[in-house]
């Protein structure tokens, strides 16, 4: 399984924050990030959902200042789902899954 790390390099480009960009301009798109907590034995998990540019998480507290990061601690990010909103309880709602952050990045992988 191929897992991405929210490591210096990403905390660089600040992934959520972009990710959050790309979400405003796509209202109708819900993104679930999971991964889980480094530094924890055993891991703990950690899932947050993007949706028109906001962040929440269903696991932990978020820091809500738009000056600071998102997460304060450091994560590890293994998968990522692309549901169409409004989210219902069928096979239609979801869109796409990919384990690598980068493809998130294109906005042109949300359509």
């Amino acid at each position: 399984m191929e897992e991405t790390l929210a490591s210096p390099k990403m905390e660089e480009i600040d992934l959520i924050t972009i990710l959050e960009r790309i979400s405003s301009n796509m209202p109708n798109r819900i993104l679930k990030l999971e991964g889980h907590i480094l530094n924890k034995n055993p891991k703990e998990k950690l899932e947050i959902i993007i949706f028109k540019g906001y962040t929440s998480s269903t696991t932990h507290p978020i820091e809500k200042d738009l000056e600071k990061k998102v997460l304060e601690f450091n994560f590890l990010l293994t998968n990522f789902r692309l549901y169409k909103s409004p989210l219902e309880e069928t096979k239609e709602s979801f869109i796409r899954e990919n384990k690598n952050s980068l493809f998130f990045l294109n906005p042109k992988n949300w359509l």
